[in-house]
């Protein structure tokens, strides 16, 4: 089941054309790495699917429904109900710092009214438990470590029972030995079927998680392909000079 259509996203910034006709498909329960060097318009694409970017061209729908079609963004209602069906894990965790960690779990589900607030404190606690960190749920963000943070702040966009997950280079701000703790806990949701978009560095998440690694570069989608085939016989001269570069 497809479950993201993105047809020819273009978007720039002044002069800077950073998305390029941009197409690509998603199923349900894939996991999709996308990598590839700075400035390739990959956060910018992921920034775009969730309505944080506007779009200046083409069209994203989410499930069958339009978040823009051809340019024109559909009515405020319809733009919540396609971005409420996707959560954001951020490179720098954007956790309220005057909240505990429960608080900042339990703080959206809370304005937006879904659940009783024992519902929501009984999730925001199996959450925790999810990803490791139950006996934080009072601490604040001050005392923890980055990647404490980090599992944190997937456990965040968790309370709303998304559909899809857009990771924007989750473990980018970790010291390398914190990025173990944050990637298990991905690839953890992925096991569980979980469709995500990473957006990342690390080579061995997308060969060993990804179903799909899609390589960008000036904008452009240059190759998608399974891990395998990706890593192991890649088709394009970019490809190839990327991997050079980052493959250890």
């Amino acid at each position: 089941m497809t479950l993201i259509e993105v047809a020819n996203l273009k978007k720039s910034f002044g002069t800077n054309e950073v998305l390029k006709k941009i197409s690509f498909s998603m199923n349900k329960n894939e996991v999709v790495a996308m990598i590839g060097p700075s400035g390739s318009g990959k956060s910018t694409l992921l920034r775009s699917l969730i309505n944080l970017e506007q779009i200046d061209g083409g069209s994203i729908s989410i499930g069958n429904e339009y978040l823009v079609k051809d340019g024109v963004y559909v009515k405020p209602d319809g733009i919540k109900k396609v971005t409420g069906r996707m959560g954001m894990v951020f490179q720098h965790f954007n956790l309220f710092p005057h909240l505990t960690v429960k608080q900042n779990l339990e703080m959206a589900p809370k304005l937006l009214n879904l659940q009783s607030a024992q519902e929501i404190e009984n999730h925001a606690k199996d959450l925790l438990d999810k990803v490791g960190l139950t006996e934080k749920a009072e601490s604040y963000p001050s005392s923890l470590s980055g990647g404490q943070k980090q599992r944190v702040a997937i456990a965040r966009a968790l309370m709303l029972n998304p559909d899809i997950l857009l990771f924007d280079e989750p473990t980018s701000a970790l010291d390398p030995e914190l990025t173990g703790e944050v990637l298990k806990v991905m690839k953890d949701l992925a096991e569980e079927s979980m469709t995500m978009i990473v957006v990342t560095h690390e080579m061995g998440f997308a060969r060993e998680v990804a179903n799909r690694v899609v390589f960008m570069d000036g904008g452009e989608i240059v190759e998608s392909n399974s891990p395998e085939e990706f890593f192991s016989n890649p088709q394009h001269d970019r490809t190839k000079l990327f991997l050079k570069k980052n493959l250890k």
